[in-house]
């Protein structure tokens, strides 16, 4: 075919925030009814915190049919037709649209100061949801379901395997883990065991982190100035909130036991990657300042490092030029490009350009893989089924290379 494949790693979709009641559990719903407006509340004080109320306001200007793709499946499959996207994997969504699932569901199921059956239920009613929305094209849409893991390891096995009966193709776990076990911890290997044996990739989505570190003692929640450099300092170490957890998986050995575990870190960038592992391979060598750490490598067959290479795929978000550069050191097979659509941050509606900028005169081969093909194997995806629609609105080969422009 003289077109690509490409299938975005990291989109992301919702519900306005007052529609998912019907989703909730009704036992449920006379306090979602009393937490919707501090919800919404919440939300739009955590766009202040973060700097990006004026930015969204004028983002969204003559754009407001396109953005109601982020839960009209006819206005994001006009998007992602005119973005040459053939299928994409879909997250919770948040501020840009307001439409957070309810309870402290989403991409980061927080445990401090939660209530475990209500974000179980926030949980299952976006799960629902999205289960639906995957229907509308589902040769298309790849739907995570948000699994809160850490209050019930058995109920995370049944959100998963219900997961994968109703169409959804992996699952999002919380990224911190507060006061509960970290990700080495034997009493996990239910859930991984399950992802293995479903064939359910793991999703950590960057942004959450332990927002009164940088933003006060009121957090994202307001009620205290924003300190100085609050949004710096996050914004440089954020990617260590999302790497965390693999590192834990890394060293405490969920890849040795389950070695087809699949684990996708999404929109942190990839320009960290070398560097990690760099590091995991020097701290896994032997030397001199290693051995008085006692034997801490025996339960691994090989290095962290490997296991990465072997296991992970990063989900690089609007993929810049540097990044595509570096893709020999981050790996070329790690590497799944993404628009993050429909947020400012992401490449959308400039996604034809940002994607030639990125990707121009490389090898046809490489871009094949990092456009759509290692995510296409990542999620077992069926190409048959999504090659006429790569016929009808892929970009074309030869649109990225000899001084082209982009098509």
């Amino acid at each position: 075919m003289d077109r690509y494949l490409v299938i975005s790693s990291d989109g992301h979709a919702g519900l306005p925030a007052a529609e998912y009641r019907e989703y909730v559990d009704p036992e449920f719903r006379a306090a979602f009814d009393a937490a919707l407006p501090i919800q919404i509340a919440m939300t739009k004080e955590a766009e202040k915190r973060f700097l990006v109320g004026d930015i969204n306001a004028e983002w969204r200007k003559g754009r407001e049919y396109e953005l109601t793709g982020a839960w009209d499946p006819t206005a994001r499959d006009k998007v992602l037709d005119a973005d040459g996207v053939a299928a994409e994997v879909l997250f919770p969504d948040g501020i840009t649209e307001m439409n957070a699932p309810p309870f402290g569901a989403g991409f980061s199921m927080g445990s401090e100061g939660v209530t475990a059956d209500l974000q179980w239920a926030g949980c299952r009613a976006h799960n629902r949801w999205m289960a639906e929305f995957v229907q509308t094209a589902p040769e298309r849409r790849i739907g995570l379901a948000c699994i809160p893991l850490l209050w019930d390891i058995d109920l995370a096995v049944e959100g998963i395997t219900w997961a994968k009966e109703n169409g959804l193709g992996g699952i999002i776990l919380p990224p911190m883990w507060g006061s509960f076990p970290g990700y080495h911890d034997f009493r996990y290997d239910p859930v991984w065991a399950a992802c293995q044996e479903m064939d359910m990739p793991i999703h950590f989505h960057s942004g959450p982190s332990p927002a009164t570190d940088y933003f006060g003692a009121g957090g994202l929640a307001g009620g205290d100035a924003i300190p100085p450099g609050a949004v710096g300092a996050y914004v440089t170490e954020v990617h260590i909130w999302l790497t965390r957890p693999l590192t834990f998986m890394l060293w405490g050995g969920a890849f040795e036991r389950f070695p087809k575990l699949k684990v996708s870190m999404t929109e942190g960038t990839a320009i960290w990657v070398p560097e990690y592992l760099a590091l995991l391979e020097q701290r896994y060598a032997e030397t001199p300042y290693s051995q008085k750490m006692g034997d801490f490598r025996s339960h691994l067959s090989m290095s962290p490092a490997d296991y990465f290479r072997r296991n992970v795929r990063i989900g690089a978000s609007c993929m810049p030029r540097r990044e595509a550069e570096l893709r020999h050191e981050i790996g070329v097979e790690q590497i799944m490009w993404g628009t993050d659509y429909p947020h400012p941050e992401g490449s959308w509606p400039n996604t034809i350009e940002q994607r030639y900028d990125t990707f121009r005169d490389l090898p046809e081969d490489e871009i094949e893989a990092m456009v759509g093909g290692n995510a296409a194997a990542f999620y077992g995806l069926d190409t048959e089924k999504l090659a006429p629609i790569v016929a009808r609105i892929g970009p074309e080969r030869a649109s990225f290379g000899n001084g082209g422009g982009p098509a």
